[in-house]
């Protein structure tokens, strides 16, 4: 029997399980909903756990806005060995004695790390190049060439120390890899180091989530059906929540859905301003410019918004 997909809109904070990759948690998750447009947010790997914000329906739409929010996880890391993918989903291909360090020592480096740093993805990542995902060269045995890039690391510190396992503490922004971050922190301790287990626990705006596991979520499917999970849904103007909100007239509220452009909104400059009309609910997504004009970057649907919390 054909499945019928459904028209939702929303956001829900999703509890990735291990062992599935973003797309795949994504595919269970939309097929639970049946929901006929999905998307996730900033990918986790599948040696991952935590939060992973699923987008339905008009919420896809602010998706790629998310991408670059702060992120927090908890990471574990073992000292003395490296992999080829710099977790412990890889081959080893490196063995050392680890040394005695203190904690102040390992501190110390980890100091090192935090800030505007440049950084080298792992070859076995998801990133592009020639339209073809690095792993997939990788796996190919293929000679990988992997660009550094600039990432922004806010916190990196040591919660505890157990032998040759660290447990560690990241806060970061979007295009972080986690596993690149503990795999410089064992080069420059001088024994190496892959990643055994990471969990995300927020991204903004969402800093405290209450986030829903596969389990819950079937079981709501297996007594209520699809339409008993859109209670979990968070509209999607939450998720644009730290962005500076630009309040409507009804005459505006109109203009800016038939995206037409506002002059003298009285606000200053910004490149993106969420635009909510008398009720809260999200208009558009607006770009402010230098004159104080308003011009639309994303509109959405009216009935599919929700009431922004503020």
């Amino acid at each position: 029997m054909k499945r019928e997909f459904r028209d939702v809109s929303g956001i829900l904070l999703f509890d990735k399980p291990p062992g599935l990759s973003s797309n795949q948690a994504l595919q269970k998750v939309r097929h639970l909903f049946r929901a006929q447009k999905a998307g996730h947010t900033g990918s986790l790997d599948p040696l991952a756990t935590g939060l992973l914000p699923i987008c339905f329906g008009e919420a896809t739409k602010i998706a790629g806005y998310l991408l670059g929010a702060r992120k927090a996880y908890m990471a574990r890391c073992r000292l003395g060995a490296t992999t080829t993918t710099d977790d412990a989903e890889g081959e080893v291909v490196d063995v050392r004695p680890v040394p005695a360090f203190d904690e102040t020592t390992i501190r110390s480096v980890l100091a090192t790390l935090r800030g505007r740093i440049v950084q080298i993805p792992p070859a076995y990542s998801a990133i592009k190049q020639g339209g073809v995902p690095l792993y997939k060269r990788a796996r190919r045995g293929e000679e990988v060439d992997v660009p550094a890039r600039e990432v922004e690391v806010f916190a990196f510190d040591l919660l505890a120390c157990a032998g040759d396992v660290l447990e560690l503490h990241v806060e970061c922004g979007s295009g972080t890899y986690v596993r690149s971050l503990v795999r410089d922190l064992g080069a420059k301790l001088g024994c190496g180091a892959h990643l055994t287990a990471l969990r995300r626990e927020w991204v903004e705006p969402f800093r405290q989530p209450a986030m829903r596991t596969l389990a819950q979520l079937e079981h709501i499917h297996g007594e209520r059906g699809p339409a008993g999970l859109d209670e979990l849904l968070l509209p999607l103007g939450q998720g644009l929540a730290a962005l500076p909100a630009l309040s409507l007239s009804p005459p505006q509220a109109i203009a800016l859905r038939q995206g037409k452009r506002l002059e003298r909104t009285g606000m200053e400059a910004a490149p993106l301003c969420r635009a909510l009309d008398g009720q809260g609910n999200l208009v558009a997504l607006v770009e402010i410019g230098i004159d104080g004009g308003a011009r639309v970057l994303r509109g959405f649907n009216a009935a599919a918004t929700g009431q922004v919390i503020e």
